[in-house]
């Protein structure tokens, strides 16, 4: 039986060039989220990563910016936001454009547009759980400590860090 269509074999692609070193990471995200921000209308994406800074964390936990656009009349940013927090940003939102602009240092945005739905998950920082002080044994080194009085007081926290996870609960 004879093949009227020709298959091509594709040959592997040869592997990128080695360098013999080690790059930062952020060097080449550099360029990539660069790209990303800039079709989102972003030029310069501290807007975006420091958005809890310039609005507030109250309001930054309400809504996230997805689009910058800028026509004619003036820029037009976009905001996503949880369903029920929409209609109170709306009426505040004099009060946030005011703050992008000066934290842009230029009367950028004119209009705020918001669309409804739910935020993406940000998680928040930790918090640290502080175990309780315990008390320190009147043989330990850190009572001992002849030096300076900040390290002096270092060494007596850490020894009662220590002391309260070494007791039995």
């Amino acid at each position: 039986m004879a093949q009227d269509t020709k298959t091509k074999i594709r040959e592997p692609e040869a592997p990128p060039p080695r360098r013999n070193r080690s790059e930062p990471v952020a060097r080449g995200a550099a360029s990539l989220s660069k790209d990303v921000f800039a079709r989102a209308g972003f030029r310069d994406p501290t807007l975006v990563l420091r958005w809890p800074e310039i609005v507030s964390a109250e309001v930054a936990r309400l809504c996230q910016p997805v689009k910058l656009s800028e026509g004619a009349t003036g820029g037009v940013l976009t905001l996503k936001a949880e369903p029920a927090a929409a209609v109170f940003l709306q009426h505040e939102s004099r009060a946030l454009l005011e703050r992008i602009n000066r934290w842009l240092g230029r009367e950028a945005v004119v209009r705020l547009r918001f669309i409804q739905g739910p935020l993406a998950a940000v998680q928040p920082k930790p918090q640290s759980s502080r175990p309780s002080a315990g008390e320190i044994q009147p043989g330990d080194p850190a009572l001992a400590y002849k030096g300076p009085e900040e390290v002096r007081d270092a060494l007596i926290k850490l020894a009662r860090r220590r002391a309260a996870r070494s007791r039995p609960d």
